[in-house]
């Protein structure tokens, strides 16, 4: 395989192009047709389910499940990112939480509360192979592109993954709403159509309607598992193996990853501007993140809606709002960046997503939601591509950029792991999750103070 020159536009694209694969994960899996399938499998308005020994609110056992996948991303990523750094091969790794997180979204065909052990696995595999996988995919950006180059590629890598995402919702979306049109039986039993009153056949229609919808989403779950790994392959073939050094992984190093932190914690004792962005970025990030994973679980279970299928249509519609209305964010962010800095854009973001917090504790209709739908579309892919290349561009000059990106994932995901475990914990003891999205107001609050510590030059 010919390996192509740093900056080169093959190069740019192909690690790109990722965002395309993988981007379908987070849209159809943790913000879109996962959320509404897992709330449907909840026949009464009291959502309760047994696992692990406890009776949970269901919107809390999905979130402490996921702030657990978390820390265990936090845990294993140093280990994985050290033996990678030795072997000179984070590619492998990179295709490894790839197809773990694949085939655990083709797993989820078979999610079921009867199954909820089994089926939780499936949901962590998926999970933690997407967020697995980002620490080797981000590391590679300082490797693949120069610093002038970062923040317009990091941005066309958050558009392709909002397009490809998208693509992928709507064709889903349609199966979801038209189940008879791709083949899903819609049985209703001949005793009822035979002896049943009109409402009685009304409703046996409408119950066997939605559970073809239901199969729908299932199966939905296997398409973005077959997207994700057949369009990861272009980026497989083009990004370069790793910086070889002709090591194997032995015992001893199978923990270097963690002094390799430590290594990295140490030079940020020289790094002022940089060490302080981290803290800002630990900060606000927690809240962003949070409030990424929880948002259709917020507007299933606390909105307004007429109806079932208004609620499917409106939960998924305010998705799409979301991810079109991103590509745009993402642009006009790094345009944004290049004037003003990117410390100061940031600020800026972060502004918008604290008006934001108390805006959804008052959010009661479907054009409320909308509205803020819009809103956090906007901020969303800014705040992700500029967070990621400003960290980029604030390293110093190194070959060990897998390390320093092991700790910028490390800090992501202990930030996440907090803000989910608060929000779930208000989420269950106080019953509602508008309390729990209020509180991370203040995360944002704190994050822009520390924005503003941040030296504008090295």
């Amino acid at each position: 395989m010919k390996q192509h020159q740093k900056g080169s536009k093959k190069l740019l694209n192909a690690w790109a192009f990722y965002d395309w694969a993988n981007s379908v994960y987070t849209l159809t899996i943790a913000s879109s047709i996962f959320p509404i399938f897992y709330s449907a499998l909840f026949v009464s308005e009291i959502k309760k389910v047994n696992a692990f020994g406890f009776e949970f609110k269901s919107t809390a056992l999905i979130t402490f499940v996921t702030a657990f996948t978390f820390l265990v991303v936090a845990v294993i990523s140093p280990i994985l990112s050290g033996i990678a750094d030795y072997v000179g091969n984070k590619k492998s790794f990179m295709k490894f939480f790839c197809y773990i997180g694949g085939l655990g979204c083709i797993g989820l065909y078979w999610f079921s509360l009867e199954r909820i052990h089994l089926s939780l696995l499936f949901y962590f595999m998926g999970l933690i192979g997407y967020w697995g996988s980002l620490v080797f995919y981000n590391s590679y950006l300082p490797d693949i592109a120069f610093p002038e180059q970062q923040d317009r590629i990091s941005a066309k890598g958050f558009s392709l993954g909002y397009i490809g995402s998208v693509l992928l919702l709507i064709i889903n979306l349609v199966m979801v709403m038209y189940p008879e049109s791709f083949g899903f039986n819609i049985a209703i039993d001949p005793g009822i159509l035979a002896t049943g009153t009109d409402i009685e056949i009304e409703l046996a229609s409408e119950a066997a309607r939605n559970a073809a919808s239901v199969e729908a989403m299932r199966v939905a779950f296997i398409t973005v598992g077959l997207w994700w790994i057949l369009f990861s392959q272009y980026t497989f073939y083009v990004l370069p193996k790793g910086v070889s050094n002709g090591h194997k992984v032995t015992k001893s190093i199978v923990f270097n990853g963690f002094k390799e932190l430590r290594s990295v914690w140490k030079a940020l004792t020289n790094n002022l501007r940089l060490k302080r962005y981290l803290g800002a970025f630990f900060v606000f990030s927690m809240a962003v993140q949070t409030i990424m994973l929880v948002a259709v679980y917020f507007g299933e279970e606390e909105i307004a809606w007429e109806d079932s299928d208004g609620k499917t249509m409106g939960l998924i519609f305010s998705i799409l709002i979301i991810q079109l209305v991103a590509v745009l964010g993402a642009v006009l962010t790094s345009r944004a960046s290049a004037r003003y800095g990117n410390i100061n854009t940031l600020i800026a973001v972060n502004f918008i997503w604290m008006s934001l917090c108390f805006y959804a504790y008052f959010m009661v209709t479907p054009m409320d939601f909308y509205i803020a739908a819009g809103f956090v579309g906007f901020v969303m892919g800014g705040v992700q591509s500029l967070a990621r290349s400003t960290y980029s561009k604030f390293l110093p000059e190194t070959k060990d950029t897998t390390s320093y990106f092991s700790f910028y994932d490390v800090a992501e995901k202990i930030g996440i792991v907090i803000g989910m475990v608060i929000f779930a914990t208000i989420d269950q003891i106080t019953g509602s999750m508008r309390n729990a999205i209020l509180f991370l107001f203040v995360f944002f609050l704190f994050g822009i103070v520390l924005l503003f510590r941040v030296p504008r030059k090295a």
